[in-house]
Formats: C-alpha cells, sequence, structure tokens
C-alpha cells in the first residue's frame, strides 16, 4: 500500500513539481464538500491501496484547506482547477489531467503506468 502526501503549503508543492524531474507525481485535488469528489477520492484511496508503484509520488491536495496549493497548482500546470482532478507530472511538464467521473483506480493506474 502506497500513502498520498498531504500538501498544505507552497513549498511543498515547489518541491514536489521540482521532485517530477526524478520520478513523476500524482496530484489528486479533492473537495471534502462534494459527493462526486467523495467517490473520486474512494477510487483513489483503492488505487493507493492496489495499483501505487513506488516509482510515483502521490500527493493530495484538499481544497478547503489548501487553497492556495490548489490555485498554484492550476498556475503551474496550466490545467484549469476543477475538484476532483487528477494530474500527473513528469520532468516539470503535465503529462496527463483529467477529473470527476474519470477518475477511477483503473484509470489512474494506466495513467500512471504510461508515464514509468
Amino acid at each position: 500500500m502506497s500513502v498520498a502526501t498531504e500538501l498544505n503549503d507552497l513549498t511543498e508543492l515547489d518541491n514536489l513539481w521540482q521532485a517530477s524531474h526524478e520520478r513523476p507525481v500524482l496530484f489528486f485535488k479533492h473537495s471534502a464538500t462534494c459527493s462526486i469528489s467523495a467517490r473520486a477520492f474512494q477510487q483513489f484511496q483503492q488505487y493507493l491501496e492496489d495499483d501505487a508503484s513506488q516509482q510515483v509520488q502521490n500527493a493530495l491536495i484538499v481544497v478547503q484547506t489548501a487553497r492556495p496549493v490548489s490555485h498554484r497548482l492550476a498556475e503551474l500546470s496550466g490545467v484549469q482547477h476543477e475538484s476532483p482532478q487528477a494530474i500527473l507530472v513528469r520532468n516539470g511538464k503535465v503529462v496527463w489531467h483529467d477529473s470527476h467521473f474519470e477518475l477511477k483506480r483503473k484509470t489512474l493506474a494506466i495513467a500512471v503506468e504510461n508515464q514509468r
């Protein structure tokens, strides 16, 4: 089982963005007040339990408690904010992203596998 690092400040985000030059980083944006996000978050947790590779860093951004981090990720990635949302970064560039009902355990696993 793998875990996701919960990001709460901009320095943590910037450090992970730079770390994407060493290994891919999967950012998952979660809204604690949205039922669609709750379903997607369950899929993300299942991905972490069943499919996550140690070769990929996984990060969680809870938008209600880390709004500046969420906005900064949108700026860095060029991907308009949505939640739930997953953004996969490699070498400082977005290589895959999706949101809402497309965020399923298998979809996340395939996106990550395609980047290793």
